[in-house]
């Protein structure tokens, strides 16, 4: 504004406890130096006599140490200046009334009805449109890139309920305003008897909605008398596969028309369903493609200036969710370079201890260092993008982008609809910049993070916002299998930007702060750390089998640097999980799942792109699964790993885990046979016995699942068979 009288619309308060942080990493930096002092002092290439199997393992230690420092070193740089932001939404609503407030776009996307249910889609588009905003500035786009005639279905049910649901959400001032989970942790009102009635009747309605898509879901098929009631059932006539139909576009409430009301008589949001056009002969691009149609489509129909983004099975769960974002955007004097505000990914459905980790520590401590470093990573979904950003526009400061610029005078959304097709066409893309410079990357399995960077890297800024009422919950993987599927997904596409073009030294060096660039390879070389992790699984105990020390003793000053790093280190990664609201248990099975992701997504993450690399394979994205059977979900709730499916992942993890079970086996046999009371050998192997120890204690799950457990769950008799074998064979490599 220019004046002594300017109010900030957002805030930042200082992190608590990062003296104690930055103590504690230049302190385990310190002891580091003196372990590689170690490993240079006493390098065994300086002894004629030593065996050259020693000589070459001491090698391997030395450089997973190496590995693991820098990775630290990158760790301590993002979370070194975290940034935790808040808003003022009284002052915007103070400068903004409801007819200055910007149009918001909202995008909802899904792919396939039979893992992700149209009830639960609906869920989703009900929870946004009820979101505390005018509802004639609000415009929700479902895309089903399943082009299934019963997400359609869905949708068309949720548009007539949406009359009932949006008062009733005004009126009570329901959180969150996803029915669902509304009335799943909601009971009836018990004072109010006018209040009770009403919250029956509404819970009873969408029931019965509820039931009815599931009915049809189950059936597979819309049936004929259904069908004759909306003439956009006609569109899927024409359509020969998921994979093969023109595009789908029918606008179920049209905003701009004064008879699109709820039954208070107030105005409903737009709703729109698209499925664009898919061909067998044109690549779709998965998200990406999807999220393309969607910025195009909406610019003809009602080009708000602002988008959201959320997966179909995020829900929101903080209705001022908007409002919070627009504080960043609308602030007159720090506002003009945002492209985007990420909010923070959490979940409804993790179990107390959090059985197959999540990502409490990402979202509480990482994405804020990155906001230190320069604007957080677009993590695709709840994150609310500036339109001219998300287009391809450079920011510079002689352009002063205004919102207020992109008012148009809509035309009715229905009478377009039909023009509007061709935008979501296959060929529109054809010999254009979308995908390339325009709209979401194409070109990488996460395409979320590689198109936070592209923004980035043209001169934007973003920021992280994490509200004391969660603006999100989505679901998490309630197996084992799915969650390592999902992991190595994420870490081949990351791989992918790091051995690219757009890595961020290269591609973002004019506009990215160096720390920010460096912040990236915290997720980037997720893969490369399956080396060094892999090396300590299985080296230190295949050399305790074969006599070959590879840390000093115990009673030795030099194991002081090592008992420190490693304590220290895990003390705090225990202290950084609870600050966050996790538990004892729950940090356990993130340890678990840590060693579990490392050994196998993220070693299969690194073969996948050395087949695509020498042109063996092309990228696929595997969708992760948001329904699972009864006997799934009771092991899920009870916190019982699942291992209930023939995996070479599976196979490796039962390898390694027996392994180590048999080392530590045939080190106490040997001991008692030669009737040795071993404080000797402890002094000299008490690291390696240590560290084997703690693998087979992590590793419990897999053996009860191997031997123990008879229920769905548990690892199959070939897989487990196949390891065990594998593990009698490297133990007796070992021996012998």
């Amino acid at each position: 504004m220019g004046n002594s009288g300017y109010l900030p619309l957002s805030g930042t308060k200082p992190a608590r406890g990062y003296f104690l942080f930055r103590s504690y990493a230049v302190s385990v930096f310190i002891a580091i130096c003196f372990i590689f002092w170690y490993r240079l002092a006493y390098f065994p290439l300086l002894e004629v006599e030593t065996p050259p199997t020693q000589r070459w393992v001491w090698v391997g230690m030395f450089l997973s140490e190496l590995w693991f420092t820098l990775y630290f070193f990158i760790t301590v740089v993002v979370k070194w200046n975290p940034v935790f932001r808040y808003t003022f939404k009284d002052r915007l609503s103070a400068r903004y009334d409801d007819e200055a407030l910007p149009g918001v776009d909202i995008f909802v996307c899904t792919a396939d009805p039979r893992i992700e249910p149209p009830t639960m889609v609906i869920s989703t588009v009900l929870s946004v449109m009820a979101y505390d905003y005018p509802p004639q500035k609000l415009s929700i786009y479902l895309s089903d890139d399943g082009g299934s005639d019963l997400t359609f279905y869905a949708l068309l049910e949720a548009s007539r309920f949406a009359q009932l649901w949006l008062p009733f959400c005004r009126k009570l001032k329901v959180e969150p305003t996803s029915p669902h989970a509304y009335f799943q942790t909601h009971p009836q009102p018990v004072d109010d008897s006018a209040l009770a009635n009403q919250w029956f009747t509404i819970k009873k309605s969408y029931e019965d909605m509820k039931s009815g898509i599931e009915t049809i879901t189950k059936l597979g098929k819309v049936p004929a008398d259904i069908r004759k009631e909306h003439k956009g059932f006609d569109e899927w006539d024409f359509v020969s596969s998921r994979h093969d139909h023109p595009s789908i576009l029918h606008v179920l409430v049209d905003g701009t028309d004064p008879n699109s009301i709820d039954i208070e008589g107030k105005a409903l949001p737009t709703l729109v369903y698209l499925s664009r056009e898919k061909r067998p002969q044109f690549h779709h691009h998965f998200k990406a493609g999807a999220l393309n149609a969607l910025i195009r489509v909406s610019s003809r129909i009602s080009n708000a200036p602002f988008i959201l983004n959320v997966d179909c099975d995020m829900y929101s769960n903080n209705s001022e969710a908007i409002r919070d974002a627009l504080c960043f955007f609308l602030d007159e004097e720090n506002g003009h370079d945002i492209a985007y505000v990420q909010y923070p990914q959490t979940f409804s459905n993790l179990t107390r201890n959090e059985i197959y980790g999540s990502l409490r520590v990402v979202m509480e401590f990482e994405l804020p260092g990155f906001d230190g470093n320069g604007g957080p990573c677009y993590i695709g979904t709840g994150c609310v993008h500036r339109r001219e950003a998300l287009c391809g526009t450079k920011y510079s400061k002689e352009l002063a982008v205004e919102w207020k610029a992109m008012k148009h005078d809509r035309e009715s959304a229905s009478s377009i609809a039909e023009d509007c097709k061709a935008l979501a066409s296959c060929a529109y893309e054809e010999n254009t910049l979308w995908g390339k410079e325009m709209g979401a990357k194409y070109g990488s399995l996460v395409e979320d993070i590689l198109t936070g960077i592209s923004i980035q890297a043209r001169g934007w800024r973003s920021v992280y916002l994490n509200p004391e009422k969660t603006a999100f919950l989505g679901m998490v993987p309630t197996t084992l299998l799915d969650t390592l599927v999902q992991h190595k997904r994420w870490a081949e596409g990351l791989l992918q930007i790091f051995l690219s073009k757009h890595c961020t030294f290269l591609y973002g060096r004019q506009n990215m702060p160096l720390k920010l660039q460096l912040s990236y390879c915290i997720y980037m070389l997720w893969a490369p750390n399956s080396f060094a992790t892999l090396y300590f699984v299985f080296v230190p105990s295949f050399c305790l089998l074969k006599g070959i020390p590879l840390f000093p003793k115990i009673s030795c000053f030099w194991s002081i640097p090592f008992l420190y790093v490693i304590f220290v280190h895990r003390v705090h990664s225990l202290v950084e999980f609870v600050w966050c609201g996790g538990t004892i248990r729950g940090w356990l099975n993130e340890q678990r799942m840590w060693l579990f992701k490392r050994t196998t997504s993220y070693v299969f993450a690194i073969i996948d792109n050395i087949l695509m690399l020498c042109r063996c394979l092309k990228s696929a994205f595997v969708i992760t699964g948001k329904v699972a059977d009864h006997d799934v979900n009771q092991r899920y709730e009870q916190e019982i790993m699942d291992f209930g499916a023939s995996s070479p992942m599976f196979t490796i993890l039962a390898t390694l885990a027996l392994f180590n079970l048999f080392s530590l086996i045939a080190l106490g046999t040997k001991k008692i046979a030669v009737c040795d009371v071993g404080m000797e050998v402890f002094d000299i192997f008490g690291f390696q016995i240590t560290l084997c120890c703690l693998l087979v204690f992590v590793n419990l799950p897999i053996y009860q699942a191997a031997f123990f457990r008879k229920d769905g769950g548990k690892i199959p008799a070939s897989v487990t068979l196949m390891s065990s074998t594998f593990a009698l064979l490297a133990s007796a490599l070992a021996i012998y």
